[in-house]
């Protein structure tokens, strides 16, 4: 089954919570603490691979999530980090953000890999927080929650050259001359139900081509199964516009060839001035002379190039072949874009950096409530064990030498109203305002 969209939730690991412990030990009758760091989340990661030719395999696992690390243990024992979720998808894939529409990755290269959703970083244990002054730390942060999002994947055929034109004008007829490629063909409309690809031999050159679906007019907006593949069009470097000259299509091979270019500009901008090669096809029926030469007088002006073949037959099909390889060797390559979101996965893991400042915050009224918005301080209470009152004490007092807890006196805030950070509510109280030992 080919599948070229699907929608997916994807999760990072999360963190391992930081351990509280001390040492004891026979004659170290005041051992210090000795909690170990919390392990990282695994991160869902994208691999590209040119043996994948569809996105099936996720059509049925709508949920990918990470493992999350372990926990720090005593004896400053680190936890295990997550294991890192690879997920293999075709080459030409390109990756979304369904929320913000935020392109995260585009991958255009075999064994290319973009993060998907990064792994949440290990909480520190007690031991990282022991000081000359501050000697017996009882608190430890918790681990930090996985990245998490809802991720669109949508694939574009990468090919040399594009077949198009209006169903049964004879694409499918034309590949399976030219390659080894077998696409189903039949006399009824819309035979292909997925761009096919194959490998065209032209004397000494050879390129890749794909079968696009049939289009018709309305496919820009839907009509008929033009939004599912006008798509595949987008990577080619040349079209190769198979028109139906015969009599029995029933259409003027002209309107047929001017309805399909409407198409291609509504669907993208750009798309309409792509290299273009006209095949008049079917010559070997009654009247089909007559027509492909109205054609190529129409087009004439325009300056593209008409070819009369049949498909059937095999006639002017290697005249055609010659003039697509010479076409293709004026072309550039097509410019692949290349883009990653958030680290490359194959660098190490950069934790070292504890996000954005803690002072950076802006601080409103919902209500009753002081909402303070800043992702420092978002990172600050989602990694604070708000239930450890040795904890509580170290969040205040880093919140007030940041300035937070004056900024949000100042916009009114006093002993036992509600402030909110992220998804965290807590009732302030002076009396944690100080960090103790």
């Amino acid at each position: 089954m080919f599948v070229d969209y699907i929608e997916v939730y994807v999760k990072g690991g999360d963190g391992g919570a930081g351990a509280v412990a001390f040492r004891r030990e026979k004659y170290v009758p005041r051992g210090g603490p000795a909690g170990g760091d919390g392990g990282h989340g695994g991160s869902v990661i994208l691999e590209a691979d040119e043996a994948l030719h569809t996105l099936v395999d996720l059509r049925y696992q709508k949920h990918l999530r990470a493992k999350n690390g372990q926990p720090g243990a005593s004896s400053d024992k680190t936890g295990a980090d997550g294991q890192d979720l690879v997920v293999r998808v075709p080459v030409g894939t390109i990756v979304r953000d369904v929320g913000t529409g935020e392109l995260i990755a585009d991958l255009v290269a075999h064994g290319q890999r973009a993060v998907l959703a990064r792994g949440g970083m290990g909480g520190r244990g007690n031991a990282r927080f022991a000081t000359a002054v501050y000697r017996t730390p009882r608190f430890a942060e918790k681990g930090e929650a996985g990245e998490e999002r809802t991720a669109s994947m949508e694939l574009r055929v990468l090919a040399d050259v594009g077949f198009i034109g209006y169903p049964n004008a004879g694409k499918s007829t034309l590949l399976s001359k030219i390659s080894a490629a077998r696409p189903k063909i039949a006399d009824y409309p819309f035979t292909t139900l997925s761009p096919v690809l194959g490998v065209v031999k032209a004397g000494d050159d050879s390129f890749v081509a794909a079968d696009i679906p049939g289009l018709i007019e309305g496919a820009a907006n839907g009509v008929g199964l033009g939004h599912e593949f006008l798509r595949h069009i987008m990577r080619t470097r040349l079209l190769v516009h198979v028109v139906d000259v015969s009599e029995f299509s029933g259409r003027d091979p002209v309107c047929d060839y001017d309805a399909i270019r409407r198409e291609l500009a509504l669907y993208e901008a750009g798309l309409e001035g792509k290299p273009e090669i006209v095949a008049a096809n079917k010559l070997d029926m009654p009247g089909a002379a007559a027509r492909a030469e109205s054609l190529r007088e129409a087009l004439l002006p325009k300056g593209v190039p008409v070819y009369n073949i049949s498909a059937l037959t095999g006639e002017g099909v290697q005249a055609l072949l010659y003039a697509v390889s010479a076409k293709l060797a004026q072309l550039p390559p097509e410019q692949l874009r290349v883009e990653r979101g958030g680290d490359d996965p194959d660098e190490p893991r950069r934790y070292t950096a504890r996000g954005p400042r803690l002072r950076d915050v802006s601080i409103s009224r919902d209500g009753d409530v002081f909402v303070v918005v800043g992702e420092g301080a978002e990172h600050l209470v989602q990694r604070t064990d708000l239930g450890n009152e040795a904890a509580l004490r170290r969040f205040y007092g880093m919140l007030a030498r940041a300035g937070v807890i004056d900024a949000l006196r100042d916009a009114g805030m006093s002993e036992g109203d509600t402030v909110r950070i992220g998804d965290t509510e807590f009732v302030f109280a002076e009396s944690y305002n100080m960090e103790r030992d």
